[in-house]
């Protein structure tokens, strides 16, 4: 796989409906999904889970990228075999999540992400072990009285500054302004926080002189709270966040690979398939999912050997479904869905 520049890589990471595996849960986040299963969460567990994952069939030509956690970018397969060459060998590229987490920010309950500090020694490293694209990711809450701009022009200063040093390092920088979906707000108000977070993020991008054609978004979708009385259909959400994009995004940006935000395996599905029938925009729409590609093989393998190629099958399936969305041809899979 020869891609020799940072809008290459970018390009073929959503390239022909392929989307993005989130794998970059930290030790305490996947902790908590095996305790749903029952399994304990110690190195070699969460080795033998991903490694199932990065071996399923269907990550070829369905999964272009795979955003790693620091310990599982440095993990060999049982086999010995390095997971990122297992990750390319699939035809997907290896990502790393290089923040450093949340901090609290001023006097409401915001945060600011944090990690700058020592970021280009660690990027260094991380392209050494072979790491070709990166994740930071901010947090934007709505409540009382938040979204302060304060809070969003610090977080998105941080992800603009991140993305330069990582496009100096040769990597290709994801950047992550989530509008959380906690809280029982309306879709107009996720509409606002993230209209704000996007016309921030892409001001300090172009005053850092980052170079957008080798950049990926990945946003939420604009969405009701979830405990919101009223919820937002597919359509709406579908076109109030296709209008957000559109109103922000540069079109040479190369992918939008969106988050679940704790979506349902089906429901992020089904919008990001309404996405893009709707169209009229020129970037690739597709998918960084975690928990809605990983949610149903996390079950099935429930920490058995010999579920594993059931896991590998719903795995496989998930990302298949998403491809299928990523063109908006998502009705050709919807029978076994």
């Amino acid at each position: 796989m020869s891609l020799n520049t940072l809008e290459e890589i970018a390009s073929y990471i959503v390239s022909g409906g392929k989307g993005i595996l989130a794998a970059d849960e930290s030790n305490p986040t996947c902790g908590k999904r095996f305790d749903s299963i029952g399994v304990e969460s110690n190195e070699n567990n969460r080795r033998d889970y991903r490694e199932m994952l990065f071996r399923s069939s269907g990550m070829k030509d369905n999964i272009g990228g795979v955003i790693l956690f620091d310990e599982t970018i440095r993990q060999n397969a049982k086999d010995g075999t390095p997971l990122v060459d297992i990750i390319s060998n699939q035809g997907a590229l290896p990502g790393i999540k290089v923040d450093k987490g949340l901090q609290p920010f001023g006097d409401l309950d915001e945060t600011v992400t944090v990690g700058l500090d020592g970021l280009d020694e660690r990027l260094k490293e991380y392209v050494s072990l072979g790491a070709k694209f990166t994740k930071w990711r901010a947090v934007i809450k709505i409540g009382d009285g938040m979204p302060t701009q304060e809070c969003i022009d610090a977080n998105m200063k941080a992800l603009a500054d991140y993305a330069k040093i990582v496009q100096d390092n040769g990597m290709v920088p994801m950047v992550e302004p989530e509008v959380l979906m906690d809280g029982s707000h309306s879709i107009e108000d996720c509409y606002d926080a993230s209209d704000r977070s996007l016309k921030s993020l892409f001001k300090h991008l172009a005053d850092n002189e980052v170079n957008i054609k080798g950049t990926i978004l990945k946003p939420n979708m604009v969405t009701s709270g979830s405990n919101s009385n009223q919820q937002a259909d597919i359509d709406e959400v579908a076109r109030k966040t296709l209008d957000c994009l559109i109103a922000n995004v540069p079109p040479e940006l190369p992918g939008i690979t969106f988050l679940s935000g704790g979506q349902s395996d089906i429901l992020a599905t089904a919008h990001l398939d309404a996405m893009n029938k709707i169209g009229g925009f020129e970037w690739k729409l597709s998918f960084s999912y975690g928990r809605a590609l990983q949610a149903a093989a996390l079950k099935a393998w429930g920490g058995k050997p010999e579920n594993m190629f059931i896991s590998q099958d719903a795995l496989s399936h998930r990302a298949k479904m998403n491809k299928l969305a990523s063109l908006g041809d998502w009705d050709q899979g919807l029978e076994d869905d």
